[in-house]
């Protein structure tokens, strides 16, 4: 299959460095050996012999042109589809959008990035459904400070990511000194950068520091003691794989794509939206050691999951699979009689 082209259409917002674009650099990167492979913005007609969207609704247009457009004639149809659900796809938008529910059903193959991501499908899609989890680079665990807990949350500031529950959090905890929390991530949002701003005034614990390079980000996670991840609406948070493979422990929403993630039984969520269970999550992080401890053990176990060569070795096999069932149909179609 050395000679088969591959595209990857990665909607992105301009100079915005999200999920969806590191996702499909990195799967590029994965293919490149076996696969020519190109990260598209959207598809334009290019010859290709599959397509990898990333997000139902804003990859709509493409996948939509792409089937109307895939090369079909007396020995069947060429060009397979694959879409990568997000977050937003799973637990918003094929509720509510005829565009992102149509890619569903253009799509040979789905896929979603954690295992929860099958129960926010209809039953009758689950079968051509694959689950992938995201893969990171392992990271020393640097010796921390003991005298203060280093908090950290990563995301931009829009209202999926939920930035005001953890800046309420910093309100209730402005008597706590040695409780620091930054927030990375650029505004996205007016109203959200004001109520950072804000809240960074009147509480010295917290700052915001808006978008950073992602070797600084790292660098900022490996110094914390917790990451912090508050979102309503996930649909496999890489910044939460990049904690657990750095050896820094999570506290999260109680979302179905951070319970994918971390699993059922973590005991590191509260509920979305609840800032005073998120400042007693991290007051306990800083005064019960061992509370802390138990959630590096459990994210410990679930490291596995993010290897790169498991990624690597779960999308060479989708893809395969994907464009061996393409050559049985059109061998099928060729030899069916007419």
């Amino acid at each position: 299959m050395q000679g088969f082209t591959i595209g990857i259409v990665s909607p992105a917002l301009p100079g915005v460095n999200n999920g969806n674009g590191r996702t499909a650099q990195r799967w590029a990167r994965l293919l490149a050996s076996r696969f020519k492979v190109s990260v598209l913005s959207s598809w334009q007609g290019e010859p290709l012999d599959l397509l990898i969207a990333l997000h139902a609704r804003r990859s709509a247009e493409s996948i939509a042109r792409w089937a109307a457009q895939r090369q079909c004639g007396g020995g069947g149809c060429r060009g397979s589809l694959i879409v990568v659900l997000t977050g937003t796809d799973l637990y918003r938008d094929i509720a509510t959008d005829a565009a992102a529910r149509r890619s569903l059903e253009l799509a040979d193959t789905l896929v979603v990035l954690q295992d929860q991501g099958l129960l926010a499908l209809p039953e009758a899609l689950r079968g051509k459904t694959r689950v992938i989890y995201q893969s990171g680079a392992r990271r020393a665990t640097p010796e921390k400070t003991t005298k203060r807990l280093r908090v950290l949350t990563v995301g931009h500031l829009r209202d999926e990511k939920l930035p005001q529950t953890l800046q309420a959090a910093a309100r209730l905890l402005r008597n706590r000194p040695d409780i620091r929390i930054h927030h990375i991530g650029a505004a996205l949002d007016p109203g959200l950068e004001t109520a950072a701003r804000n809240t960074a005034m009147r509480c010295p614990g917290y700052a915001w520091l808006g978008a950073r390079p992602h070797a600084q980000t790292m660098r900022w996670m490996q110094r914390a003691h917790v990451l912090v991840h508050p979102s309503r609406v996930e649909g496999g948070a890489h910044v939460v794989l990049e904690a657990v493979l750095g050896g820094t422990p999570v506290i999260a929403s109680d979302i179905p794509g951070n319970r994918g993630m971390l699993g059922a039984d973590y005991d590191g969520y509260f509920p979305v939206g609840d800032a005073a269970a998120l400042a007693q999550a991290l007051e306990r992080s800083r005064d019960e050691p061992q509370f802390l401890a138990r959630l590096m053990r459990q994210c410990a176990r679930r490291a596995h999951l993010f290897e790169p060569l498991r990624e690597e070795r779960a999308l060479a096999r989708l893809v395969r699979e994907t464009l061996d069932l393409q050559h049985t149909n059109l061998r099928q179609k060729r030899n069916s009689p007419r």
